[in-house]
């Protein structure tokens, strides 16, 4: 599966010009992962280029797609939230035998501030438990956590769980140039 012109470099052997790696993304289907994993870095260097490349430029078309399909449908969409008196969801309406599904998601963005001087109305001046109006979220910034002294972290650290995330990784020829 792997091209010979790749198979006789083993790691450490001189390496020949990136234009030598003739793998093609194309040809990448047919590849397992453990196979991807086996190919030269100098091969995995102009893959993860080429893969970047394609990806940015699918992007933009997207984008472009979604500003036409905006441009088209905008007002539509807008009409006929306003016939359901609403100003954001997903309303519903057709174009030549198409269904147009059109969502204006809601984002709603709280005052911390001021929620925190009314949560402490609700418990102060109402006599009431606040718990059953909002939901508090404590969080705490993992720069401030490490420059705390010992027994404060000490305190706290119980209650601190570290997850990663989805490791990456981009391969930098010795020259500088990247994929």
């Amino acid at each position: 599966m792997i091209p010979t012109v790749l198979m006789n470099n083993p790691a450490g052997a001189d390496m020949p010009p990136l234009e030598d790696a003739k793998v093609s993304l194309e040809e990448l289907r047919n590849f397992t992962v453990q196979e991807i994993a086996d190919l030269p870095v100098f091969a995995l260097f102009r893959l993860q280029g080429a893969a970047e490349a394609n990806l940015r430029r699918a992007q933009a078309l997207a984008d472009w797609l979604d500003g036409a399909l905006a441009i088209r449908y905008r007002d539509r969409a807008q009409q006929v939230r306003a016939s359901q008196e609403k100003d954001t969801g997903t309303v519903r309406f057709e174009d030549n035998g198409f269904t147009v599904v059109a969502d204006l998601p809601k984002r709603v963005k709280w005052d911390q501030q001021r929620l925190g001087e009314l949560v402490e109305l609700i418990r102060s001046g109402w006599g009431e438990n606040p718990a059953h109006y909002v939901k508090v979220r404590f969080e705490v910034s993992e720069r401030a956590y490490e420059s705390w002294p010992p027994r404060l972290k000490e305190l706290f650290t119980p209650a601190r769980t570290v997850e990663t995330g989805k490791p990456s990784y981009e391969l930098v020829h010795i020259d500088g140039r990247r994929a």
